[in-house]
């Protein structure tokens, strides 16, 4: 028989699916180690599971440190309030205002407006209160911050400033306390400050303003008494920041004994008070002049004898006493140095 006759007889078709029945040799060939097999996939399955589980918890895990951080983070800044760079000229002074205008001459604002010079802008905000919405009217009010206020004001810088909503009592308490704690105001500052809370009806009393501060009432009522000395007698001074709280009680009582006298010697000592320390404005006014106060006397001598003494009173003025009898000739001859003297005086 041929070959191809042979092969013509051979079924090819059987082979291919004899071939195709034979089992992997990789598969179990019985009925426990099919099970096992198994059961291997199902625990690698849960190995997996559990694995992608617990990258999960570690992801949430600093997740939610990191929202606890978030949290802490944001509860320290919930009284904070909002900062905003402001025109100078859109913000106004307070009607409670508590500082008089020679605060902005002295040295400590000048050193104040140069460090604000040379930062910028004032890196302290100030604080103000938004005003009623009006055309060509300032937008804001001043709660406390004047001189930092009127630094920028004067320099042509924008001013930091928070703003919140305040009525008037709060904003007089906040601008008290705020104005206590950095740079003190003067008895008569403060004085003028608790006046106008009065006037205005923000406190009922001066107790109910005291308690409301936190302060001693009997220094609410020398700071008061400062405040409402006439102003002759305030202008009598250099300034009124010199006018210290203990003095209140001889100001207040020379003004009830001589109110005449006292304006009187106001205006004279304001007249020609010249370098008078503020204490000898105070003896003179309320009639304590010491013999420092008056100043020391001159006295002139020829020969060791006495001549002449030349006296000084607290705002000035001098007198001339001579020891010894001046002829008419020698009077003649004083009056004309006395009448030249005055003329040179203009």
């Amino acid at each position: 028989m041929s070959l191809k006759s042979k092969a013509s007889k051979i079924d090819f078709a059987s082979m291919v699916n004899a071939h195709a029945q034979v089992p992997d040799a990789r598969q179990p060939k019985t009925a426990p180690g099919a099970m096992m097999a198994f059961a291997n996939d199902q625990r690698s399955d849960l190995l997996r599971e559990n694995e992608e589980l617990r990258q999960r918890a570690e992801r949430a895990g600093e997740l939610e440190s990191k929202l606890g951080e978030a949290l802490e983070d944001l509860r320290g800044w919930e009284e904070a309030k909002p900062t905003r760079l402001l025109d100078p000229g859109q913000v106004l002074r307070s009607r409670y205002a508590n500082r008089h205008d020679s605060s902005f001459l002295n040295e400590d604002f000048s050193r104040l407006k140069r460090e604000i010079q040379e930062a910028g802008g004032n890196v302290q905000p100030i604080k103000v209160r938004a005003l009623p919405a009006g055309e060509g009217t300032p937008r804001y009010e001043i709660v406390f911050g004047h001189r930092r206020h009127q630094a920028c004001l004067e320099l042509g810088l924008p001013v930091l400033a928070m703003v919140d909503n305040l009525d008037d009592r709060s904003l007089f308490v906040e601008m008290e306390r705020e104005n206590r704690e950095r740079q003190d105001l003067s008895p008569w500052e403060q004085g003028v400050m608790y006046a106008r809370a009065l006037e205005t009806g923000l406190f009922s009393s001066n107790r109910q303003l005291a308690a409301q501060l936190g302060l001693d009432h009997s220094n609410i009522g020398k700071s008061l008494a400062l405040a409402r000395l006439p102003e002759e007698v305030v202008a009598a001074f250099s300034s009124p920041l010199e006018i210290q709280l203990r003095w209140a009680p001889l100001l207040n009582q020379a003004l009830e004994v001589d109110p005449d006298g006292l304006k009187r010697r106001a205006l004279e000592m304001a007249t020609g008070r010249g370098n008078r320390s503020s204490k000898a404005v105070l003896a003179y006014l309320v009639n304590q002049l010491s013999s420092e106060d008056l100043g020391a006397p001159r006295h002139f001598e020829t020969d060791g004898r006495r001549m002449a003494t030349v006296v000084y009173d607290a705002v000035g003025r001098g007198s001339v006493r001579f020891n010894v009898a001046l002829s008419t000739e020698r009077r003649s001859e004083l009056e004309r140095f006395v009448e030249d003297f005055v003329k040179r005086l203009n």
